[in-house]
């Protein structure tokens, strides 16, 4: 397990643990809740246009009406990122609490994961994914967020091996399977996979977790400009406890070289 960056004062409400309008919203007994989930590769902070603007980043997050958000390619404190804490900054300028996780050392920094929410964190973890000597590290961020006394929910941002050779990606679905099969609470995975439908990575996904597509037909993600394939997923468990509303794309040619992808679920009652 790995140390997490995170702002003053949502480390006061952390306890580390061993391990498209409608806003979040409790609604009637008989409906649940409804949460909107974003996942974003942010390319550590620049555009498209070899520009270095977190204010456009932001707008995209706040303009979809989020209430947690997953973050790849976050830079903490790099000399490419003009030693911002991109996590820190980004849940500033959105108004949301943030969390970071390192994956690696990088450029007088750090680089990994983030978690933007409307609500607190009631715990969080670091689970660090298996890769070759050779290859990034990668790394799979878990919060715990209590939306009232009886709905806690476990949400998990990661961002898998891009390399062609697949064998790290794969062995890194594995582990994610297996580390989070574990978790008790009704559990959101959200991040850039690496990966196409179909591929044995997100097979491997799929057989223990709920896509937020239908095979066969989803929605590329990737490059923002013209996107061509799906990287970028979503995915609930265990079904019984979640039910889809909605998707979208959204897509902003500038702001990120991936296309945001948004899903709104209700959480449901324990049956």
């Amino acid at each position: 397990m790995r140390y997490l960056l995170m702002k003053p004062i949502v480390i006061a409400g952390l306890l580390f643990w061993g391990l498209c309008s409608t806003t979040l919203a409790q609604t009637s007994a008989d409906s649940g809740t409804i949460i909107r989930v974003l996942t974003f590769n942010i390319l550590h902070g620049a555009t498209t246009q070899g520009t270095f603007d977190l204010d456009l980043i932001a707008r995209v997050i706040q303009e979809s009406q989020a209430d947690i958000v997953a973050l790849q390619e976050v830079d903490f404190k790099t000399r490419r990122a003009k030693n911002y804490d991109l996590a820190t900054e980004l849940g500033w300028r959105t108004k949301m609490a943030s969390v970071f996780g390192k994956a690696m050392d990088y450029d007088g920094g750090a680089y990994g994961e983030a978690i933007l929410s409307k609500h607190s964190f009631a715990g969080s973890r670091l689970v660090n994914l298996p890769h070759s000597p050779d290859h990034e590290p990668r790394a799979a961020l878990e919060v715990l967020i209590a939306f009232n006394e009886q709905d806690t929910i476990s949400f998990i941002a990661t961002h898998l091996d891009h390399l062609r050779d697949d064998s790290d990606r794969f062995n890194q679905t594995k582990a994610i399977v297996q580390v989070f099969n574990a978790v008790d609470y009704p559990c959101i995975i959200a991040g850039d996979l690496n990966d196409i439908p179909g591929s044995r990575s997100i097979q491997t996904m799929e057989n223990h977790w709920t896509a937020t597509y239908e095979p066969g037909h989803a929605a590329p993600t990737f490059p923002s400009d013209h996107p061509r394939k799906k990287i970028d997923y979503i995915m609930y468990k265990p079904q019984k406890r979640w039910r889809l509303i909605s998707t979208e794309v959204i897509a902003d040619s500038i702001a990120s070289d991936h296309c945001a992808y948004m899903a709104v679920l209700e959480l449901l009652d324990k049956p």
